[in-house]
């Protein structure tokens, strides 16, 4: 009989420690093409930015933005303040929050790959109504529809790749998904930089790329195989078996399966998840569901990355060094990455989110003392700082990307026990894209009515996700999936809150 769920953590951690494998080549590439679901939200990150800097569409759809833009003597840092456009922006990310609860029984009932290909569908249908747009209503359609592939794919790609993932390189494999994000900013920018010079159509070319990607995790819905946890979490236990042998390149997979079976008879012994992860035992996960999507957003990397080429003109930048350096940005952040890749697993989560917090504290009041001192509302920076606020805002994006950019991600995904585990990655979508709705809607207005203090109100978040991470966040790394709920039991602070033995609620059991 099953007994993972009440084994003493002497047990658990000796069969942990009788995980047979090794990295396959058939892993590496299916996490390589999940990973793909990451770039869909990337690119739209890096798309929106440039598209709504471009005259052509702002003459189209927001003529006000574009006659403030072109006549008149606007303060800088309140030329771009019009909701119509944040909300173009920010209609997306609501969009994605009502999907990814729509997407949490789907990806627990009938699998990862069904929910990858939903989002990958939606999002090429949103690609095409953008691209093909004649009016707002079409446009804001459109969003929806991306919003939707978003929901899908943010939910099911970081939890595909966490359960593909061979204990040791866990980590590495995870950040995939923020690696294929980073790249599709990147490609999204200098797609822009490009476009902008098709005065008349540019726009319409850079929105509707965005079928390439989504065709790509549309490929992928349809030819990856499932993970091994889902196939044994809906029965299918001898297909679970065989997937695991082959991703880990080995017949001796006894222990890890043990694992699997004993967390998938638990799991299907709740009948409602959502009302389980508010359960005492599962205090921990829930509060990290809830800050560290929180955290990410709150560090400012969203409005730097969202409005990059409106925030660089807002400080004089010109049209085409205004794209051209959130093209710089996108870059480093895409080559960031491969830093958290290369580290993750060895230095551990907690050192480069309290490392990576640091450096983006001081790099934020660099630039508020810069815009502070030497750019007033209507003027622009001289060339020297205006040199220096992109160099900083690239080291703000350059700690961003080896710490809470990846790990924002990774630490929620590989923490939740399998019986929670859609509704918990739900939930860390859901509030990731709330406050990336919040953050996209209240930017410009932000940015209008605080002025240089946009860099200080980020810092002061940063400081306090630094401080929460010391103090709350234990280390995860080497961990494996299924027995990381020991990890808060030896906390010292969630000890307190975490029974010693699981205490199930009979009324939630099936």
């Amino acid at each position: 009989m099953a007994g993972g769920a009440f084994a003493t953590a002497g047990t658990a951690r000796e069969r942990a420690e009788q995980y047979k494998g090794k990295v396959t080549s058939y892993v590496v590439i299916a996490c390589i093409i999940a990973a793909v679901g990451g770039s869909l939200f990337g690119y739209d990150i890096g798309v929106s930015g440039g598209v709504t800097s471009m005259d052509a569409f702002l003459e189209k759809f927001f003529h006000t933005v574009y006659e403030n833009k072109k006549f008149a003597h606007e303060n800088n840092y309140c030329k771009y303040n019009n909701q119509g456009l944040a909300a173009f922006t920010s209609s997306l990310y609501l969009a994605g929050l009502v999907a990814t609860l729509v997407a949490s029984p789907i990806t627990r009932k009938y699998g990862r790959r069904v929910s990858i290909l939903c989002g990958g569908v939606s999002f090429f249908i949103g690609a095409v109504l953008n691209a093909s747009a004649v009016n707002m209503a079409m446009l804001l359609l459109g969003r929806i529809m991306l919003g939707v592939g978003i929901g899908f794919g943010n939910q099911a790609v970081p939890l595909y790749l966490s359960e593909m993932a061979p204990t040791h390189l866990r980590g590495a494999l995870n950040m995939m998904f923020q690696l294929a994000t980073t790249l599709g900013i990147f490609t999204a920018n200098m797609i822009n930089y490009g476009t902008q010079h098709l005065e008349t159509w540019g726009w319409r070319l850079s929105l509707g790329l965005a079928v390439v990607p989504a065709s790509l995790m549309t490929v992928g819905g349809i030819l990856l195989p499932e993970t091994p946890n889902s196939l044994i979490e809906r029965g299918l236990n001898e297909q679970g078996r065989k997937v695991l042998e082959k991703i880990r390149g080995t017949a001796d997979v006894n222990a890890e399966f043990e694992d699997m079976l004993d967390a998938s008879e638990f799991a299907n012994s709740i009948k409602h998840p959502f009302r389980n992860i508010l359960e005492r035992r599962n205090r921990p996960e829930l509060v990290m569901a809830i800050f560290m999507p929180t955290f990410q957003i709150l560090t400012g990397i969203n409005s730097i990355l969202f409005y990059a080429p409106v925030l660089f003109q807002s400080m004089g930048f010109g049209g085409n060094a205004s794209l051209y350096s959130s093209a710089l940005t996108g870059a480093v952040l895409a080559s960031s990455t491969f830093i958290s890749i290369a580290t993750v697993d060895r230095l551990g989560r907690r050192a480069l989110l309290i490392s990576g917090g640091i450096q983006m504290i001081t790099c934020q009041v660099i630039v508020a003392v810069i815009l502070g001192f030497k750019f007033g509302e209507n003027q622009e920076l001289s060339k020297g700082f205006s040199i220096l606020v992109v160099v900083v805002i690239c080291l703000f994006v350059v700690a961003f990307g080896w710490s809470w950019g990846p790990l924002g991600w990774t630490v929620p995904s590989e923490i939740f026990p399998l019986e929670i585990r859609s509704a918990g990655q739900s939930i860390t979508v859901a509030v990731n894209l709330l406050f990336t709705f919040i953050i996209a809607q209240s930017f410009l207005s932000l940015l209008c009515a605080l002025k240089f203090g946009i860099f200080l109100f980020f810092a002061g978040w940063i400081t306090i996700m630094t401080i929460f991470v010391y103090v709350f966040l234990p280390e995860t790394k080497g961990i494996p999936i299924e027995e990381m709920k020991y990890v808060w039991r030896e906390h010292w602070f969630w000890k307190r809150i975490v029974p010693k033995y699981p205490e199930v609620d009979e009324s939630n059991r099936g």
